[in-house]
Parts: structure tokens; C-alpha cells; sequence
């Protein structure tokens, strides 16, 4: 059973859906330096407005905004849902300062929230699923809403990833690991300095092909295939052989009836870290043709974490509506000879497009999306 992409729902530093796509096909950023908390330092961070954001204030616009893309009204009774987050409600629980708060619940502010919000709004009564893999966490919920389909359980499921992660604790953890950049985020650059964290996610209509056809739906793309390994290596580092990062990709690629000569884009996990960018690079050289356009948008929207393969997803949709390769914002020195990596936004011509997250814990991810003219499905949205 074919499983199709009918709706997005964006948010990032640079906007909803269409501010962010087009300000990153111009090459900015929305990393800048800010101190939103007084007892630490400054650090370059992708907020969405002067002060952090909640994580339930970001669903209730995605999913309108998802639900409207896909040219669908409320309620949706039978409507499945996995939207995960890796840090969900954090924020709230810090703010709260370790006191009950009558404002805070486990049922409203659990690990779940996000699953449980989305759900809540569309008036969902079908399965509802809340995966957290790190910063795989948007490709696995990605992954179950497809498995839901595939296995006849859902006609259609809202999935997706939403991340408020600009929190104290959040952020001295990163800066005690040394993974925090000082100035901005340069993924693959010789230089780079590490990662920025951002705020946002990205939700999307899964439909099977037949329900999205019948209902004269315009189409995005289809989920053509995924892999997903551990490492079992290292609780922060991937593993320096690569081989469970290849052996996600090559699952994917398999899954997908696809060659790696046959890939047209690559959406690189790229956080600007020392470690994630040399090992990534590395994996993508023994697969992939020196020719295959590969870039990262942390450069723009900044990490999202958990959120940010959702978004990656998000991305390689659009390029393939459009027809364009997005850049790696933020590359001006690059390190790595064996990359194409996009400087600048490129037409191209654009069916199959890989999307890759790795995740703390040794999480390898990958998903395959496809033009929907590559089997002649639908009507391939202008």
C-alpha cells in the first residue's frame, strides 16, 4: 500500500511554511546571539519570538496549519497521530522549579504532550503514539504513522515532531559537553564550532495513496522507504566505524527498490559539531557519488533536536515541489572535498531525496521520499 505526503505544518525562527522556505532558498539564518536566561552566558540560538517558546503554543498553529495544507477539515475522528518530541514539556518543568503547580499535569505536560495536544485538537479517537529517539525522534514518527497505514490500521495519521528546547538545563548540558557553537552554527565547514540550538517542528497528512487519489488530494511525495539501526557505542558519540550509520542508509535504500546513483538530494543530519560532521561526511563518501547535492538547514532554523528530522522531511518536500536544492546556510569554508555540498540554491531536477537524523545513543535514521509523477501518482502539487 503506497503512503502519501498530502499536508505540511511548519514553524521555525524563520517563519511558517512558506517564510521559511523562501528565506532559506535567499540563504539566511535566524540564528543570532541571545541570553534568554540571566544566570548563563550568551549563546546563538534560533528563537521564534523574544522569548522562548512553549512547546503546547507551537502545536495548536502546526496542526491547524497541517490540517488546512492537506485540504481537510475538523473534526478528524479517525485520524491517527504520532508526534513525538524529545524534550516535550522541559520547559514548563523548569519554570515550575520542581513545585506542583496546579497549572502542570503528567496528562497535559508528560512525555506525551505533544502526541496528546495534536490529538486533543483534531479530536482524534484513533491510535496515538508519542516516539522519542533523540534527534531521530521526527523520522521514527514518521516511520510509525507509515507502519499504521501500511498495515491497513489507518486510512490517514498526523505525524511529525515539535521541539521548545531553549531551556536552563538544556542548554548547560550542551555547553558542558563542549557541543554549543559560540557565534553560529557552519555545518560541514572547516571551521565549524558546533551546534545552535532552534525552536519549532513540522507535522504532515500521511494518507494512503488510494484515499489521497480519491479525494483528488494534491500530493507532495511519497514515503518510498526507511532504515533505522543503534550503535550501541557510546551514549553521546557515534560510532567512528560508521557501520550502523551505512546500515540504516543502505536499509533505507533497499526498502525503496532504489541505487544510491538514483538518490537526487540528500538532507544531511549536519549539526556543525566536530564529531556528526566528519563521521557523516565520511559514511555519505562510501555510499554515494562525490556529484549527489547534500546540505544541511541547521545553518537557518537551527538544531531542533528531536524535531529536526521532521523538518528535514518538510524540506526535501518542498524541494521537490519546487524543483530547487535548498543550501547548507552557514558553509564558507568547506571541509570536506568528497561532499557536494549546496552553497546556494540550485534548480535541479529532483525525484527521490534522503533525509537523515542521528540521535543520541547511537540512533541512525533514515527516510526516503519521492516526486509522486515517479509512479504517476495523483496530482503532484504546483
Amino acid at each position: 500500500m503506497g503512503v502519501v505526503i498530502t499536508g505540511i505544518g511548519l514553524s521555525s525562527a524563520l517563519g511558517n511554511q512558506d517564510q521559511t522556505w523562501q528565506r532559506l532558498l535567499q540563504g539566511e539564518s535566524a540564528i543570532h546571539l541571545q541570553q534568554p536566561f540571566s544566570v548563563l552566558p550568551p549563546a546563538p540560538l534560533a528563537m521564534i519570538g523574544a522569548t522562548p517558546q512553549r512547546l503546547t503554543d507551537l502545536i495548536s498553529p502546526l496542526v491547524a496549519a497541517v490540517v488546512a495544507d492537506a485540504h481537510l477539515e475538523l473534526p478528524l475522528p479517525d485520524c491517527g497521530v504520532v508526534v513525538g518530541s524529545s524534550r516535550g514539556c522541559q520547559g514548563d518543568w523548569e519554570a515550575a522549579g520542581g513545585e506542583r503547580s496546579p497549572l502542570l499535569s503528567w496528562q497535559t505536560h508528560g512525555l506525551d504532550a505533544a502526541a496528546w495536544h495534536s490529538a486533543a485538537r483534531i479530536h482524534s479517537r484513533g491510535p496515538v503514539q508519542a516516539p522519542m529517539a533523540a534527534c531521530a525522534t521526527g523520522l521514527w514518527a514518521i516511520a510509525q504513522g507509515y507502519a499504521l497505514i501500511h498495515r491497513g490500521e489507518c486510512d490517514r495519521v498526523i505525524v511529525g515532531a515539535v521541539e521548545a528546547p531553549i531551556t536552563p538545563l538544556t542548554l548547560a548540558g550542551f555547553a558542558k559537553m563542549g557541543a554549543l557553537a559560540q557565534t553560529g552554527c557552519y555545518p560541514f565547514d572547516r571551521h565549524r564550532e558546533g551546534l545552535a540550538l532552534g525552536e519549532g517542528g513540522a507535522l504532515l497528512c500521511l494518507e494512503s495513496t488510494a484515499i489521497a487519489v480519491a479525494r483528488h488530494a494534491p500530493i507532495y511525495a511519497e514515503i518510498r522507504g526507511m532504515g533505522f539501526t543503534a550503535d550501541a557505542h557510546h551514549v553521546s558519540a557515534p560510532d567512528p566505524s560508521g557501520h550502523g550509520a551505512r546500515q540504516a542508509i543502505q536499509h533505507c535504500l533497499h526498502r525503496s527498490q532504489l541505487t544510491p546513483h538514483q538518490i537526487s538530494y540528500i538532507h544531511a543530519h549536519g549539526t556543525s559539531t566536530q564529531r556528526n560532521d566528519s563521521h557523516e561526511a565520511a559514511v555519505l563518501a562510501q555510499l554515494f557519488p562525490p556529484t549527489l547535492p547534500i546540505s544541511s538547514t541547521k545553518g537557518a532554523t537551527g538544531h531542533t533536536l528531536g524535531a529536526s528530522g521532521a523538518l528535514g522531511v518538510a524540506v526535501c518536500a518542498l524541494a521537490l515541489r519546487s524543483q530547487i536544492l535548498p543550501p547548507c546556510v552557514g558553509i564558507r569554508d568547506p571541509a570536506f572535498p568528497t561532499l557536494n555540498v549546496v552553497r546556494q540554491a540550485t534548480p535541479a531536477p529532483i525525484c527521490h531525496t534522503l533525509c537523515l537524523s542521528f540521535g543520541f545513543g547511537g540512533q541512525n535514521a533514515a527516510v526516503i521520499i519521492s516526486a509522486p509523477n515517479s509512479r504517476n501518482y495523483g496530482v503532484q502539487r504546483e
